[in-house]
């Protein structure tokens, strides 16, 4: 099923549906490779048609959100930051917390710590939401060449 469908489909249920604005968002949201803020993903909208506002495309993108098409991160700067899961492709997020990039990695890799919270703790946690602050490898590297001397 395509993510139009899909969208389409949790927009009925809820008693919406899929207009043209919140087509277009869905539109450049899959033609961005990586995480975007409102503001760029709103430009990118501008370039189709200057009639959506910022707030259609903040609701179309909350809508998105509570539909796990989207994911939504805060990398630190106090901007959030979006990007299209698909249908069938949720992942937990390192943000780094030098750079404030922010990179996927596979479920897999977490399940056996969200197991652990769960059975010792009892706490559910929604892992298609996961976001994960530290270090990239880039700004890790350069902080050790700094602790180094530049060596």
């Amino acid at each position: 099923m395509s993510c139009e469908n899909y969208f389409s489909e949790q927009l009925h249920a809820r008693g919406f549906r899929l207009t043209p604005q919140r087509e277009m968002v869905l539109s450049v949201m899959h033609r961005i490779e990586d995480f975007a803020t409102a503001d760029e993903i709103l430009g990118r909208v501008h370039a189709l048609s200057s009639s959506v506002d910022v707030s259609t495309v903040y609701r179309t993108l909350d809508l998105l959100q509570d539909v796990h098409l989207v994911a939504c991160v805060e990398p630190g700067d106090g901007k959030r930051r979006y990007k299209l899961l698909g249908v069938h492709r949720p992942h937990i997020h390192l943000v780094c917390r030098s750079c404030g990039k922010v990179m996927g990695a596979d479920v897999g890799n977490a399940r056996d710590r969200v197991t652990c919270l769960r059975d010792r703790h009892g706490f559910e946690v929604d892992i298609d939401h996961l976001s994960v602050p530290g270090l990239c490898q880039e700004c890790s590297s350069s902080q050790h060449r700094d602790a180094d001397g530049g060596r």
